[in-house]
């Protein structure tokens, strides 16, 4: 069993057109509506490929009923806290190149019992399970600490514990020693407050997030793939990705894949790399299943090259 836990989830639309041009009309070609939200994106991806999950989200409004009856349509298990305001709708517009244009809400600020409540919910959600993932924004309002006291929370229940967030939500969580953090390069960079320029200077980043408090770190890179840094050292991976369609998402199928494939060293580093290229081909938020799984375009090499620049700027 594998649990998520999403702060700040959200109703994702997404909308396909051929180019995006600013102040004109345009014709959709495509037209999708998912649940979402990191945590959720985890589930999703976990409960395609037949893994036991259990998503843990706020949920109110309108909204937020049609985000759980999407989730129950897809067969996951969900336990929800009822807030008094309704989830944020997120909106992305897909060009036919790959481009993506996001604009997210924030998000319905929580109150402290509704907090309170959600910590509550994954800590009894998190019981039987072997794995919690805590991801994603934090509402506005919510605590920094948040994700730290998840953490020690849930591993208080004898889970393993994932954090995938930014920012301070990030740096504060690591004095909570979690399992797992997964940052994307930005996130890595901004957390070190130095910029990334090779791939030795991941390697350097994700050391120093490991010398805050982090026990590995999974660093997902964009096209230069996917760095894991833990006590058996640093290995770098890729999978390259034929047909670029969204990479929304796909840092959340990595980790999912990650997890799946036992949430430490270079095998489960290896199923990263296969869900989350597998991701980068699928539209919208859509997570991968089985047949969209190629184990044998990963490479995780055996040598690491720290002087291979990092090409941040090309999608993943």
């Amino acid at each position: 069993m594998i649990v998520t836990v999403t702060a700040n989830p959200s109703l994702d639309r997404t909308i396909e057109v051929g180019a995006l041009t600013r102040g004109a009309v345009h014709r959709a070609s495509a037209f999708r509506e998912e649940a979402g939200g990191k945590g959720v994106n985890i589930a999703r991806a976990l409960a395609a490929n037949g893994h036991k999950t259990r998503a843990v989200l706020p949920c109110g409004g309108s909204d937020g009923r049609l985000l759980t009856g999407l989730l129950a349509d897809a067969g996951i298990d969900f336990a929800t806290v009822p807030i008094g305001a309704a989830v944020r709708t997120n909106v992305s517009v897909v060009e036919d190149d790959g481009t993506v244009t996001k604009l997210n809400t924030a998000g319905p600020a929580l109150q402290g019992a509704e907090v309170d409540g959600l910590v509550a919910t994954a800590v009894d959600a998190a019981g039987s399970a072997t794995w919690a993932v805590c991801s994603g924004s934090l509402p506005p309002g919510v605590p920094d600490d948040l994700y730290a006291r998840l953490v020690e929370a849930l591993r208080a229940v004898g889970c393993a514990v994932a954090v995938d967030t930014s920012g301070p939500a990030l740096t504060t969580a690591l004095a909570a020693r979690p399992d797992v953090v997964k940052p994307n390069a930005e996130e890595l960079a901004e957390a070190v407050g130095a910029p990334l320029a090779t791939l030795g200077d991941a390697v350097a980043a994700a050391q120093e997030l490991r010398r805050r408090g982090a026990r590995a770190v999974l660093a997902s890179l964009g096209a230069d793939g996917a760095l894991l840094v833990d006590d058996g050292g640093a290995v770098h991976g890729e999978a390259p990705v034929a047909v670029v369609r969204s990479a929304v998402g796909a840092g959340d199928a990595t980790l999912a894949g990650f997890l799946a494939g036992g949430g430490h060293g270079r095998a489960a580093l290896a199923d990263a790399l296969t869900w989350g290229a597998a991701a980068v081909g699928l539209p919208g938020t859509r997570m991968p299943g089985p047949g969209d799984l190629d184990r044998a375009a990963v490479r995780v090499h055996d040598r690491l090259d720290p002087h291979r620049p990092l090409d941040l700027g090309a999608t993943p």
